[in-house]
Order: structure tokens, then sequence, then C-alpha cells
């Protein structure tokens, strides 16, 4: 059984220290977001799913009627680390080394093991349900990769380095087994 997973990473949202689930979209990031909803209209989704943050909803608006958008708390993005500041630097080389050792994780964090381990059930109960070929996911760029990894463990630092704000990662499943991984174009 094929199924496609489109996996929509939220657009822009300003950075407010410790209002991870309350954070809007700017309007920069509504805009684009538009743009993005857009871009996949064409496509008949047999389910929507997003993380409970607001930013990630707020990006599917207009994909489906947000009464019917399946929230997971299972979505949500990976804790990085406790309540406390680090420089982005810091933050990045910690980030490196959760992708590089998978139990890795900084006090109060999350290991991408952990991450994979409650989210992952939810995709695989997507990929077990005969009724869904298409499916879209809002999502954030960091629990995204921790997916991504399990299904191909060359996904890491890198490749969340390389994502944007938006973004569609368009995933193709034969059953439980990842065949092809596109990023999706479009102009915002």
């Amino acid at each position: 059984m094929k199924t496609t997973i489109y996996f929509i990473r939220h657009a822009e949202s300003p950075f407010i220290f410790g209002q991870e689930r309350e954070r809007p979209l700017s309007e920069k990031g509504k805009e684009s977001a538009e743009i993005l909803v857009s871009s996949l209209n064409k496509i008949k989704f047999d389910a929507v799913f997003s993380s409970p943050y607001k930013r990630a909803i707020q990006t599917l608006d207009g994909l489906i009627e947000p009464s019917k958008i399946i929230i997971e708390e299972g979505l949500k993005e990976r804790a990085i680390k406790g309540q406390y500041k680090l420089s982005q630097n810091e933050i990045d080389l910690e980030l490196r080394k959760s992708f590089e050792n998978i139990d890795f994780c900084l006090e109060g964090g999350e290991s991408v093991r952990e991450a994979q381990n409650r989210s992952l059930p939810i995709i695989l109960d997507i990929l077990g349900n005969p009724k869904f070929e298409n499916v879209a996911i809002g999502t954030h760029g960091n629990i995204m990769t921790c997916l991504l990894n399990y299904f191909d463990s060359s996904l890491g630092y890198d490749f969340w380095k390389s994502t944007e704000k938006p973004d569609i990662y368009q995933l193709t499943f034969d059953g439980y087994h990842l065949v092809a991984l596109e990023k999706k174009r479009f102009l915002y």
C-alpha cells in the first residue's frame, strides 16, 4: 500500500523564550503560509494532522476546515533543553551531537530517540491505515528531522539546518518503507 505524507514545516514565527505553544505566525509567516497552502490545493488530503503548537496549526489554515485538523500532542516540537538560555552557536553544537548520538540530550531536553518514541506511533498508525493515501502533517523542523531520521539515518543535523520556514517535504511510503523523499518547491 502506497501512502504519501506531506510534512509541512510551519512558517516564520517570532521566537519568544518560554512560549513554544502560543507563538503565532508573523505577518510574513501568514503570507508565506497562504502561498504554501495554495500550492497544495490540487491534492485531496484524506487526513490532516498537526502539532498542538499555534504556529503549526496556523500554517495549515485553508488546507482543510480547522475543525477537521487532528491535533496530536506527540507531534509537538522536540524540547532541546530546559528553561535556561544558550547561545545559538551552543545550541547548534548540541543539536549536531544529538543526531550523531540519538540518545544524547541536554538537561531538560529530549533525545532524538525519545522524540521518535513519542511521535513515531502516530506515523506508523497513518501508514497502517488503508484509508490514508495522502496525509498532511503540520510540523516543526526538529521533530520532523527526528522522524525522518528513523526512516533514513543519514537525515540529521545538516538536513535540519537546510530546512526553511515554511517548507514542504513529500514522503512516499510503500507499506512502512520510505521509498522517496522530495522537497516540494513553491514560490513565497
